[in-house]
């Protein structure tokens, strides 16, 4: 099997079991996200374990094992990202796979189950056209940032609330807005797969200094995001990057 393959296996093993859990009814809310982070990371890592032993692997889900930061290879995934939503019974919910190899992400998959979809680096995606006269930024629907209003003030864009910050990124790739504008607190398992995806499609992403998004590195946290089409690029960090 391919990367890409083992990717997409991996996110769709997740993703099922993730589907069947909830259609059980058995589990609601917080209880159901637990339940579905826990069985997530079962069904993914055993995929890893079975085609791609020694890599290492880099989860939410799992304590960080350092030895990562010395691998060739390594797993960054998040086997269910959007637990709230998923949990609240919601569809903006995803399972994110990537590979980090030789300092970059080279093989991705985003399985958006509640669609019955799944978004790979290879063949990557056809970013559709411009929907309409309006521009649109995708933000967390919980905690949007100030940084979203500045640029959506800028660009007299309009800001669409989403849950998961893989969704969110994904609805960039699937035409449905035109950027996504994140700061204050996300890691590295929140945007490698989803960010591998979107660079696949021709879209930039970097981080809102406009400076490189990088990956398996010794801190978790990566904060702040923009996601976008490569001609707003410029404008989005002009309005947001601060003023000395």
């Amino acid at each position: 099997m391919s990367d890409v393959a083992v990717a997409t296996a991996a996110a769709r093993a997740a993703a099922g079991v993730l589907l069947e859990l909830r259609a059980a009814g058995k589990l609601s809310g917080r209880a159901l996200g637990d339940a579905g982070d826990a069985g997530a990371q079962r069904a993914l890592t055993a995929v890893l374990a079975a085609e791609r032993p020694t890599d290492a692997v880099l989860s939410e889900e799992a304590a960080d094992d350092r030895r990562r930061l010395t691998a060739d290879r390594v797993w960054i995934v998040d086997p269910l990202d959007g637990t709230r939503e998923y949990g609240e019974g919601r569809p903006d919910w995803a399972v994110h796979v990537a590979l980090w190899a030789g300092g970059e992400l080279t093989a991705s998959a985003v399985a958006l189950p509640a669609l019955d979809e799944v978004l790979v680096t290879d063949p990557a995606p056809a970013v559709p056209g411009t929907g309409g006269d309006r521009l649109r930024i995708a933000v967390s629907r919980t905690r949007p940032p100030r940084e979203a209003d500045v640029a959506a003030a800028a660009l007299g864009a309009e800001l669409v609330p989403m849950g998961s910050a893989g969704f969110k990124v994904t609805a960039v790739v699937r035409g449905e807005v035109d950027a996504y504008v994140h700061a204050g607190g996300m890691y590295q398992w929140d945007s490698a797969a989803p960010v591998a995806v979107a660079r696949a499609a021709g879209l930039t992403a970097v981080r809102l200094d406009g400076s490189p998004l990088v990956y398996n590195q010794p801190d978790l946290a990566l904060p702040d995001l923009l996601v976008c089409r490569p001609e707003l690029a410029d404008p989005i960090l002009a309005a947001v990057r601060p003023r000395s």
